[in-house]
């Protein structure tokens, strides 16, 4: 039995091993995450480690997880993308012989939970495809040497507390318990933390050529998404169709999912910020407003079109849908270096109050809040709202959105004319060397290209399926 056993073990590896080559190849490159994590050294202090531990798994029902999605910092720094995992970076090496200044400790392999739950990158698979010349099995951590006491900073983020305990010792609750014990750590230190994220905003709110690469390619099959829509849309769809086409388009081109839940409200419904239902069965002769950008390994893209459904906007939807791409547009001209990122919402703030005022919505400036209740701008990277430096200039290959909107529901103090109106335009922006790039510019803005695209016909207008 155990001779069996070995055997189905070894076969299991070998076949897992030949199934992994059928794989995607613009990965980020080993060689990136080394980088990221010099860069990341290089702005520790002396005598100083950070831990980086890898994201809990969650509970979708029962005994269902979701699937699962890495600490987008762990990711960056390692290209390690399961759960149950810590990294160091040690900012001098460490060690006498064969020293070093970095370790990472993931999930051991398992042929018999890999049957059930998938694959497992391993010690040897942490050396040979991610490029670490010390990696360990979770369950060393506990006796690896390592004083923490001895530096003199620690670096780590806030430390998650809901998390499940599989009573291993060396699951994620096990490696955090493990840490604090090693460290003396009983609360955490706001300094430590402080000193993570602002390493982290530094390092990720520049994105490398490597990292400018997927996020043209996931902002670019957004917008084809976005494009199919605006085609295939019509009065008798249904949001939740309108959702499913984008998923379907961002899959065909190898995109993970969303980076981000995404948000397909008609009518009323494109008036509520994060709107999630999707469920409306008729979007009926009204604005469809489509906040969806794919994920694609790793990186979000974030764009919002506002089309109308039955192809053409009245005069009321023309007219608040071209003071958002004025504002738009104003933003535009001074996305460029050495801009103070807060100026982008106060200038996108200052357009869509005059043009309030100018149609009757408004009399007071202070007033937009009441439909325009959002920022202009965030960072765009691994995380939907990248982190970054918020009170920072702009500096060359930011990447962030520029989406200016307005929101009139039902019942509002003005006209009825206006009501359940809801238009945003959102596109994503790289500030270039002495300017910026549109690099969502393939889905149209103008009202009256988003009309023209409208009247064409899209493959997916002669899908056919059974009545249920």
């Amino acid at each position: 039995m155990k001779q069996f056993l070995l055997l189905f073990a070894f076969l299991f590896t070998a076949l897992q091993i030949h199934s992994q080559e059928n794989l995607p190849a613009d990965y980020l490159s080993k060689e990136f995450h080394k980088g990221r994590r010099e860069a990341f050294r290089a702005l520790m202090p002396a005598n100083a480690a950070a831990v980086i531990f890898s994201y809990p798994e969650r509970v979708f029902s029962k005994d269902v997880n979701y699937n699962y999605h890495q600490n987008p910092d762990m990711y960056y720094l390692t290209g390690y993308k399961e759960p149950d995992a810590v990294l160091i970076i040690f900012k001098e090496m460490q060690g006498t012989g064969e020293t070093y200044n970095e370790v990472l400790f993931v999930r051991e392999r398992n042929a018999q939970r890999e049957t059930w739950t998938g694959r497992r990158l391993g010690v040897e698979g942490a050396k040979s495809k991610l490029g670490f010349t010390n990696a360990y099995n979770g369950k060393d951590f506990n006796a690896f040497a390592i004083d923490f006491k001895k530096f003199d900073t620690i670096i780590y983020d806030k430390i998650p507390t809901d998390i499940g305990n599989d009573k291993s010792g060396f699951d994620l609750f096990g490696l955090l318990a493990t840490f604090k014990s090693k460290a003396g750590i009983s609360t955490e230190k706001e300094s430590s933390t402080e000193l993570f994220t602002n390493i982290t905003n530094s390092l990720r709110e520049i994105k490398t050529p490597e990292e400018l690469v997927l996020m043209r390619k996931t902002v670019k099959l957004s917008c084809i998404a976005h494009n199919e829509v605006m085609k295939a849309v019509g009065p008798d769809m249904s949001e939740n169709e309108a959702d499913g086409i984008h998923a379907y388009v961002h899959k065909h081109y190898g995109s993970e999912g969303e980076g981000y839940p995404p948000i397909v409200g008609a009518g009323a419904n494109g008036c509520i910020l994060h709107y999630g239902e999707n469920n409306a069965t008729k979007i009926d002769n009204q604005l469809l407003l489509m906040d969806v950008g794919s994920e694609y390994h790793g990186y979000a893209a974030d764009v919002t079109r506002t089309v109308p459904a039955n192809g053409k906007f009245t005069e009321e939807q023309k007219a608040i849908y071209q003071l958002v791409y004025e504002a738009q547009e104003e933003v535009f001209k001074i996305c460029k270096p050495g801009t103070p990122f807060q100026d982008l919402n106060k200038k996108s703030k200052e357009v869509i109050a005059a043009g309030l005022i100018k149609l009757g919505i408004i009399t007071d400036p202070k007033d937009v809040r009441i439909y325009y209740p959002h920022g202009c701008s965030h960072f765009l990277g691994l995380d939907v709202h990248d982190k970054g430096n918020y009170l920072s200039k702009l500096k060359e290959n930011m990447i962030f959105t520029v989406e200016p909107g307005i929101y009139i529901p039902a019942n509002s103090k003005c006209d009825k004319k206006w009501w359940n109106i809801g238009v945003r335009i959102e596109d994503d922006i790289l500030i270039t060397n002495d300017s910026y790039e549109n690099i969502s510019v393939e889905s149209p803005r103008k009202w009256q290209d988003v009309e023209a695209l409208a009247k064409q016909k899209s493959t997916f207008n002669d899908m056919k399926f059974p009545k249920i």
